[in-house]
């Protein structure tokens, strides 16, 4: 069981949520840059307004998924209780990310090709929007949603129980030394990513595929992919993101809890 020494609040979860994005953006943002020292945070600012309401929304929906399974304020959750929370964490996520990382996946293969179909996100996004309506904008949210539900109730079920594993004989895990939570967290990330990267392959190459080439959607994909590349396919960048899936949930759960000590401190009444 872990412990909840003392109540939920998702407002509070939102505001530390959204600074352990910052913190997740400020290490992660220059392991994907890596060109130089100069050139390690440059272009950061559009990630960190990205990422931080991303997170934000994410810590909000794991602390609203807690709150709705206590009976009382001071009731303790069960394991399987924290991983449903997380994966109601995944669904407020995707109504953010699906349309983000649909439009990301199209300029990521319109530059790789050398097109000018698109001359920005916004272009995209109107664009979908004029040829297939919402549904064109959110196209790949069932696989966004496999994604992200299910590696969203993994990491923060991890994260909780490695805290609890990791909390001394008697203490409390409130107050688990910084390193025992860059730990935690670090490792939470890479849970969260062994069970994401599979949809995340599938999601892409969805999303980028041309109008009908995948009746039967995620199903169509993955027998092509698997025919074509085998299954090892489903595990493409799998060294890549988790290089940098350690340190930046490492940070991001570190910038979490310090946020919220201080939240606690100034307003513990919210």
């Amino acid at each position: 069981m872990a412990e909840q020494p003392q109540p939920i609040s998702p407002v509070k979860n939102f505001f530390a949520g959204g600074f352990g994005g910052v913190c997740l953006v400020f290490v992660g943002h220059p392991l994907d840059t890596i060109k130089g020292v100069r050139g390690l945070y440059r272009g950061m600012a559009a990630p960190v307004v990205g990422v931080t309401p991303m997170f934000a929304v994410c810590f909000f929906g794991f602390g609203l998924g807690k709150r709705l399974q206590q009976r009382k304020p001071d009731d303790v959750l069960t394991y399987p209780q924290l991983f449903a929370a997380g994966m109601l964490s995944g669904v407020f996520t995707t109504v953010i990310m699906a349309p983000g990382e649909r439009i990301k996946c199209l300029l990521q293969i319109q530059a790789a090709t050398g097109e000018t179909k698109y001359s920005g996100s916004l272009d995209c996004a109107k664009q979908l929007y004029r040829e297939a309506g919402i549904r064109g904008v959110y196209k790949g949210t069932v696989l966004t949603l496999m994604r992200d539900v299910p590696a969203s109730g993994m990491y923060f079920m991890t994260y909780e129980w490695l805290k609890n594993i990791l909390t001394p004989e008697g203490k409390s895990v409130n107050d688990l030394s910084a390193a025992r939570i860059l730990f935690a967290g670090g490792l939470a990330g890479i849970f969260n990513w062994a069970v994401a990267i599979p949809p995340d392959v599938l999601k892409s190459r969805f999303q980028t595929a041309p109008p009908g080439k995948y009746p039967n959607g995620f199903r169509d994909v993955l027998r092509e992919l698997i025919r074509e590349e085998g299954v090892a396919s489903l595990y493409k960048g799998f060294t890549a993101v988790m290089i940098r899936a350690f340190p930046a949930n490492a940070a991001c759960f570190l910038g979490f809890e310090v946020a919220m000590k201080f939240l606690n401190w100034v307003a513990p009444g919210l």
